[in-house]
């Protein structure tokens, strides 16, 4: 191969293709970017933002008249321990706790052989005295007719004076004797209703239709009309009309005044927090509790319910004026810094997941110190005050106190 064929094999640079850049700034550029992003989505949603949380609410619109607000407790305005007159072993028990009573229904006994002994004896006695006034009343028939008898010899001289006299006695002693005789019957008859009562006073009857609260004593138990025996217990059965509940409410002397009887109320029991019942003022103690300073008000139920029992916790709202029907369902609300404007829209936060989640909400008018709203459920968790750093996924954390 001669010189000229090795110039041939030279490879001409400016044939050659453009080198590519590096791809180093290509990549800085993504980097950034990517940098930037991660920075604004931890500083959006990583980010925990420390936040105030208050619950959506049920509250009723009587709170907007309410004057007043007391406790107290249910109570039966007839209520009574019974026992009986009579001092005994107690029999038979026939009624339980819950169990309903008919006024004058018998509901225990007390062992009685020995007050029906003397009964059994007071009737003989009434027998006999009815026997002897029956005799006596034949004596003094036959009396009569002899008197008359010897009135009429006398007057044709047939007997003497004497004798005559003798027949009028005896009719003076047959009548003395029948008045006797009355006597003692109605003297048998007294004793007789006596026994009777010693018997009935060993039966325990129900005052008034009732329902009994407290089995007190047990079949075999010695029953004491004053319980001052040892061993010994007063009353058998407690009872009560629980068509006459009402709640005893304790209020401040100083508030007294705000206080008339038929003034209307709403009655909160702890037992039935999600009910209202209406209620109305019954009366006022004239009186005053001097350790606590307090005015005893009772407040009636307008309807009765079952679900109501005696010495059930009461919260007593005393309102300005009767509620509307309208007015007696609960409506949810919320705190008025928990609802903020955002974009023209009236918004609340949600706290799920630990998110704030915005939810559009309808504002309604003021119930007490909270705003009603709908589209919200009583209990969700709402970020109260959100700061412009809340927006919709923010995380969130409660704020420690």
């Amino acid at each position: 191969m001669d010189l000229q064929d090795l110039t041939k094999l030279k490879i001409e640079r400016a044939a050659q293709p453009a080198r590519r850049r590096r791809p180093w700034v290509k990549i800085a550029a993504i980097v950034v970017v990517v940098a930037a992003a991660a920075a604004f989505a931890l500083t959006r949603f990583a980010g925990s933002v420390q936040v105030e949380m208050v619950a959506v609410s049920t509250v009723y619109p009587s709170l907007n008249f309410t004057l007043l607000n007391a406790t107290g407790y249910v109570v039966p305005q007839r209520k009574a321990a019974l026992s009986s007159k009579a001092t005994g072993r107690l029999e038979w028990l026939g009624v339980l706790e819950g169990s309903r009573v008919k006024a004058g229904e018998v509901i225990a006994r007390l062992e009685s052989n020995d007050v029906k002994a003397k009964l059994a004896q007071a009737e003989a006695q009434v027998n006999v005295a009815i026997a002897n006034q029956q005799q006596g009343a034949a004596e003094l028939k036959d009396a009569e007719a002899n008197f008359r008898r010897s009135a009429e010899l006398l007057s044709k001289k047939f007997i003497s004076g004497a004798q005559h006299d003798s027949d009028q006695a005896r009719l003076g002693k047959a009548r003395a004797a029948i008045a006797s005789q009355k006597a003692a019957v109605t003297s048998a008859e007294a004793n007789r209703r006596s026994a009777e009562v010693e018997v009935e006073q060993t039966l325990i009857r129900a005052p008034f239709d009732a329902i009994v609260l407290t089995k007190n004593a047990n079949v075999g138990d010695n029953i004491t009309p004053f319980s001052s025996a040892a061993e010994a217990k007063g009353a058998v059965v407690t009872v009560a009309d629980m068509e006459t509940l009402e709640v005893e409410a304790d209020v401040a002397e100083s508030s007294i005044a705000r206080i008339t009887v038929d003034q209307p109320c709403e009655v909160q029991l702890d037992a039935l927090p999600d009910t209202r019942f209406a209620a109305v003022v019954s009366r006022i103690v004239p009186t005053v509790d001097r350790s606590k300073a307090t005015v005893l008000v009772k407040v009636k139920f307008i309807e009765r319910d079952p679900r109501v029992l005696p010495d059930m916790s009461a919260k007593v709202a005393f309102l300005s004026r009767a509620i509307k029907d309208e007015e007696r369902k609960p409506v949810t609300a919320v705190q008025p810094g928990a609802i903020v404007d955002r974009d023209g829209k009236k918004i609340v936060f949600q706290v799920k997941d630990d998110r704030a989640r915005a939810v559009e909400v309808q504002a309604g008018g003021k119930v007490g110190e909270l705003i009603e709203v709908r589209g919200l459920k009583a209990g969700e968790k709402l970020i109260l005050a959100p700061g412009a750093q809340v927006h919709d996924g923010t995380a969130v954390s409660p704020l420690k106190k």
